[in-house]
């Protein structure tokens, strides 16, 4: 299972320059959410803030933590997936990649603004319902619980961007209305004439923030798909972290132990004390295994995976009961359990450091590429009139706040639709509802319902498809 044959490692390999491809694409598609502002105010010249923004989603990858990538690989099970079949895997991963790649382009060459967050999710809930299709199916195919997060994070981000732009905009004409500068911050900037120097300050350093959120955001889904595509067709390099030292886990096993056996399980539905049992055994499991151990290499190869997925089970079983009424927790014992059972997921919640620098060079580089079709669109399109200083600075505010917190969550949100809105917002609020260009906002309000069914159903056929050919 664990050695590939040169043709399947030439598929891996592409898989892996496929991935990269798509943050590059994520990376142009999305450009125009942080420099369009910039360009559109005279701030800075568009080679200096498609350069700028390339370098600041760059560091963003890097430091903006692997929450959002862990979201994206437990949306999709692999360990439910991933069989001893390593075409398989491959089926999985293709069938996502060469979907979301497709739809980006496609929404990019005609100038829509589209979340490659919808792209990425919906190729993956796609592959994971064509799986539960398939004969031998078992267990979940999608993480419903993370999907209902993801689902909702990416309703409410947009209409939060909306909503934030328009009162942002209020008070800074509140603030500034028996100011010297208060006019000139709600006027049309003067041709080829750059701001005042405090405006334009502000206008680089809202750029520069959302150009560092979207990396940390956006970027980290890039580094959650390289991963889901190493432990879907090598689990046994990748399913564990190795370079963790697994010496606290048995004092987390243990306290785990301690507060299950606590649980009553007579008051549980059937379903539910099985799960309880099923954890308790999965726990005992581990204890057993990592109470000599001393390094996660130790593990041999073809036992990794299991362990992955016993500690993945565990969790999201535990998780899911402790939720539950029945099962009667205090609020202390649910603390405790849940810290202890994000100890043990150290061991599986992990990304190398060259997938980190690998997702940030193909993100920063795709920044720098391919920007014009929807800079035009976020500058000229959303509104009737030319973006203003106060309107650029206010819906890139927002927008850095949204993505940040989003990311600090652990919840992929869009770029996209986030900066797009709080535009469209920051339009609404300067002259009402009439101030929109309906055949944009139309063309992104189509783009935004169609992404997720249309690469649902592409993903989902194109895997089943690759299953019947390997």
């Amino acid at each position: 299972m664990f050695e590939l044959d040169f043709a399947y490692s030439a598929l891996l390999i592409i898989c892996l320059i496929a991935a990269c491809s798509f943050e590059f694409v994520n990376g142009f598609h999305d450009t125009a959410n942080a420099v369009a502002t910039v360009i559109y105010t005279n701030s800075l010249k568009p080679w200096v803030a498609v350069i700028w923004s390339g370098f600041c989603n760059f560091i963003g990858v890097f430091w903006g933590g692997i929450a959002v990538a862990v979201g994206i690989i437990n949306l999709l099970p692999v360990e439910t997936l991933v069989d001893q079949n390593i075409a398989h895997s491959l089926s999985m991963v293709m069938a996502l990649l060469i979907t979301a790649i497709f739809w980006n382009l496609l929404t990019w060459y005609f100038g829509i603004p589209c979340s490659s967050s919808h792209t990425l999710i919906g190729s993956i809930l796609g592959v994971g319902l064509a799986y539960s299709l398939l004969p031998e199916a078992s267990g979940d195919a999608v993480n419903w619980g993370k999907a209902q997060e993801i689902g909702i994070s990416l309703l409410i981000s947009p209409l939060f961007g909306f909503s934030m732009t328009i009162i942002l905009m209020y008070l800074i004409r509140t603030f500034t209305k028996k100011t010297s500068y208060g006019d000139s911050l709600f006027k049309e900037p003067k041709k080829n004439q750059p701001p005042p120097l405090w405006i334009r300050s502000i206008l680089v350093l809202t750029c520069s923030l959302v150009s560092f959120f979207h990396g940390s955001n956006d970027g980290q889904k890039g580094v959650g798909l390289i991963m889901l595509i190493l432990i879907g067709v090598v689990p046994a390099y990748f399913a564990l972290d190795e370079s963790f030292s697994p010496s606290k886990l048995p004092g987390s096993l243990t306290k785990i132990e301690q507060v299950i056996s606590s649980i009553d399980s007579s008051h549980l539905s059937l379903s539910d004390r099985h799960n309880l049992l099923e954890a308790k055994q999965i726990n005992a499991r581990l204890q057993q295994r990592f109470a000599t151990l001393s390094d996660i290499r130790d593990i041999p190869k073809t036992e990794r995976f299991q362990v992955r997925k016993d500690i993945m089970i565990m969790d999201r079983e535990l998780t899911s009961l402790s939720k539950k009424e029945d099962v009667k927790l205090s609020e202390a014992e649910k603390k405790s359990l849940k810290d202890e059972l994000k100890s043990v997921r150290k061991a599986t919640d992990y990304s190398p450091t060259w997938v980190l620098l690998m997702i940030s060079l193909s993100l920063g580089l795709g920044t720098m590429i391919g920007w014009k079709r929807i800079v035009k669109t976020v500058g000229e399109k959303i509104g009737k009139e030319h973006l203003t200083y106060a309107q650029g600075a206010s819906a890139e505010l927002v927008a850095a706040s949204t993505i940040g917190l989003s990311s600090y969550f652990g919840l992929p949100v869009s770029t996209t639709h986030v900066l797009s809105s709080g535009i469209a917002g920051s339009m609404v609020a300067n002259r009402g509802v009439k101030n929109l260009q309906p055949d944009t906002v139309r063309n992104i309000l189509i783009a935004w319902f169609l992404t997720l069914p249309v690469v649902m159903i592409m993903a989902g056929t194109l895997f089943l498809v690759f299953r019947s050919i390997f």
